[in-house]
């Protein structure tokens, strides 16, 4: 793949929230998990855990505690992704709080990408109510959720989204 050929790929790449409901094969969930793996993170600590979720009845006590997003509820698979603060704060102390954050936002963007290197489409989800989805998953004080990521076979976009141009986000050498 050259630089043209991957610029092409994540302009492909939108967020998806209507799925067929089709359960992804185990292959998949492997191989979005083996690319997981391969991000970078601060120390190598990797401080970030997934749950998969593909079980219906967490699914929608998931989309319960994502303010009612349907989408949670309809995607095959939710991968529930959380950063591991112990794992970092061992190592870095109270800075490890943000190398955890980090490190789960990495985790899960390579997650994001291999979906739609499976043919498969996702969504990210930041909205939800933390202590609900801590409670549904049974997760330890020590993992903070940071995504919801929805992920099946979907309904793409026929446009795709207008993006601010990269000059608003730019600045060289100073503010």
């Amino acid at each position: 793949m050259n630089s043209s050929d991957f610029l092409r790929f994540l302009r492909a790449r939108s967020s998806v929230r209507e799925y067929s409901g089709e359960p992804l094969e185990e292959e998949d969930i492997d191989y979005i998990l083996a690319c997981a793996s391969t991000a970078p993170s601060a120390g190598n600590r990797e401080a970030w855990d997934v749950v998969v979720v593909t079980d219906d009845d967490i699914r929608l006590e998931l989309a319960s505690a994502a303010l009612e997003q349907v989408h949670i509820r309809e995607a095959p698979t939710v991968f529930v992704v959380c950063a591991n603060y112990v794992r970092s704060m061992s190592h870095y102390g109270e800075r490890g709080i943000l190398y955890a954050l980090e490190d789960a936002t990495i985790a899960c963007t390579y997650m994001m990408l291999a979906a739609h290197a499976r043919g498969l489409h996702s969504c990210w989800t930041g909205a939800f109510e933390e202590d609900e989805v801590r409670e549904v998953l049974g997760l330890p004080q020590h993992l903070r959720p940071v995504a919801l990521l929805a992920v099946g076979k979907g309904t793409p976009l026929l446009e795709p989204m207008e993006r601010m141009p990269i000059k608003e986000h730019v600045h060289r050498e100073i503010w």
